[in-house]
């Protein structure tokens, strides 16, 4: 199993330095760096820079905002001076923040994503062999490429995989088709989402292509801690984060999935009167065990694997996302929890 851990939302070129250096030293496999208020291919390339051994992925770019062929440029570079240490993550993104925060257009994400990769896979192919492949769909046409914008032929330089992020079927569906693997988000991945609808999409998308490199990123949110009074305070944290994560609509089927139907709407109505006192009343501490795994640093990794257990007999590969603690001196506790992990 592979471990990855995730940048702060607000990390900045310096922050994402010592953050993938920290990720490094406490043997993570991999750093994933977000699309919030920085560009996260510049937060990659920072990353990237100030290490040597560990993957850096954007978990995750927004696709719909960009041309499939200028982010094959920057992946490209970003793999080729890496040594191939740079996966690309991509995500599409809600309608209103598509069209009103990015000015750009928005269309249905499934059908337009599954044009979007095999575009980048033809750019990339084209940067490889130094022919033009042309692709051509619906949303984007890509039929031109002059010698002097191609900077191969390049064999040297590996085709950055590509890892969808995706909550719905369809998403899922399109992953297993054409990505090379999945993340998932926090508020999807309990045992119940992966097995029953995750990991079944996928295979449908799949088709006859095996699965078996194909790597599921459980994007795991965790409360944990070295001792149970660290727990306990930890998980008052985590349960005001909860309330805020689920009181958006998009996540209502986590709750569902759980027996709590109406749990959504009643957090959104406390997050709008911003009455986070009710909290503990709402959102229980079996409910928030649920959905987030709760252990102290030496029992962790036994409640990650019982987890992750029924995905991994899907015969995908499986990661991990586990942050690194606020407190760095706690570093060395995450970093056996880390090498447990790795070695299931």
């Amino acid at each position: 199993m592979k471990v990855y851990t995730g940048t702060d939302a607000a990390a900045d070129l310096a922050t994402v330095a010592a953050t993938a250096r920290r990720a490094e030293a406490a043997g993570y496999d991999g750093l994933h760096v977000s699309e919030t208020v920085h560009d996260p291919f510049l937060l990659a390339l920072a990353a990237l820079q100030a290490t040597e051994r560990i993957t850096v992925r954007t978990s995750v770019a927004l696709a719909f905002v960009r041309s499939p062929v200028a982010v094959a440029y920057t992946a490209w570079d970003l793999a080729a001076m890496s040594g191939g240490r740079f996966h690309l993550g991509l995500g599409s993104q809600i309608r209103q923040n598509i069209e009103e925060r990015y000015a750009a257009s928005w269309s249905a994400p499934a059908p337009r994503m599954r044009e979007y990769v095999r575009t980048l896979r033809a750019v990339f192919e084209t940067f490889r062999t130094g022919e033009l492949v042309p692709e051509v769909g619906e949303h984007y046409r890509f039929t031109r490429m002059q010698p002097y914008f191609n900077p191969g032929p390049d064999a040297d330089t590996p085709a950055p995989p590509i890892y969808l992020g995706g909550v719905g079927r369809r998403m899922c569906t399109v992953a297993g088709e054409t990505a090379d693997g999945l993340i998932t988000h926090p508020t999807n991945t309990d045992t119940r989402y992966l097995v029953d609808e995750c990991l079944p999409a996928l295979q449908t998308g799949a088709g006859a292509r095996p699965l078996d490199t194909f790597e599921v990123v459980a994007g795991l949110q965790v409360v944990t801690g070295a001792t149970d009074d660290a727990v306990t305070a930890e998980r008052e944290r985590r349960r005001r984060l909860f309330a805020f994560l689920y009181s958006t609509p998009a996540y209502r089927g986590a709750l569902e999935r759980h027996g709590h139907p109406d749990l959504q709407d009643t957090l959104a109505d406390l997050v709008r009167h911003d009455r986070w006192d009710r909290l503990r009343d709402v959102v229980t501490d079996d409910i928030l065990g649920t959905l987030v795994p709760t252990a102290r640093y030496d029992r962790l990794a036994d409640v990650i694997r019982e987890r992750l257990e029924p995905v991994r007999a899907f015969g995908v590969s499986t990661g991990v996302t586990l942050a690194l603690p606020e407190n760095p001196d706690h570093d060395r506790f995450v970093a056996d929890v880390v090498a447990e992990l790795q070695q299931m």
